[in-house]
């Protein structure tokens, strides 16, 4: 990965709306968007990459929800969401009956956690991400909810990483 100093720079310059929207873009829990403003100024892109980790694991399981309210279900990204279709590649051309499956799965999933399946989809295969989603179905709500942070602090780790890279 290219470093662009300029691209921290220019993030960490942003007036406060702006930076809001930026991070919004990245995760959708406000709170999550405040506390990383909040960390500014980030010296390099890893003290960026640990306001993100420590904003994570500051939030409620209100605030997960709302991050996870930005993702779209494994198996059906954003229909012209390039980052949502980027970010699921893998289940590109991918056999119907594993989609059946990944839907059916997803299906189970919701009904008992009360949200989407979260994962970071970036370099999976959908069979991976199918595996990993029948893997976690048995969890109770507590350990579910910390992978899911966990989860959610990868993709915005990928997600910070490509706006710092300016991809």
């Amino acid at each position: 990965m290219t470093n662009h100093p300029h691209a921290l720079d220019a993030l960490a310059a942003a007036d406060a709306a702006e930076l809001e929207a930026i991070l919004l873009e990245v995760c959708s829990s406000p709170r999550w968007a405040a506390a990383v403003a909040a960390a500014k100024p980030w010296s390099d892109r890893e003290s960026l990459f640990a306001a993100n980790a420590a904003a994570m694991a500051s939030l409620t399981a209100g605030d997960l929800r709302d991050a996870m309210a930005g993702h779209a279900r494994i198996g059906t990204p954003k229909a012209g969401d390039a980052t949502s279709e980027r970010e699921q590649a893998g289940i590109q051309g991918v056999d119907q009956a594993v989609l059946d499956e990944l839907r059916e799965a997803n299906a189970a999933y919701e009904a008992k956690f009360g949200h989407v399946f979260l994962i970071c989809a970036t370099g999976r295969t959908a069979a991976g991400m199918l595996a990993a989603l029948r893997e976690r179905h048995p969890n109770d709500a507590a350990t579910e909810a910390e992978i899911v942070r966990g989860e959610l602090r990868k993709i915005n780790d990928i997600r910070l990483g490509r706006l710092l890279d300016g991809s």
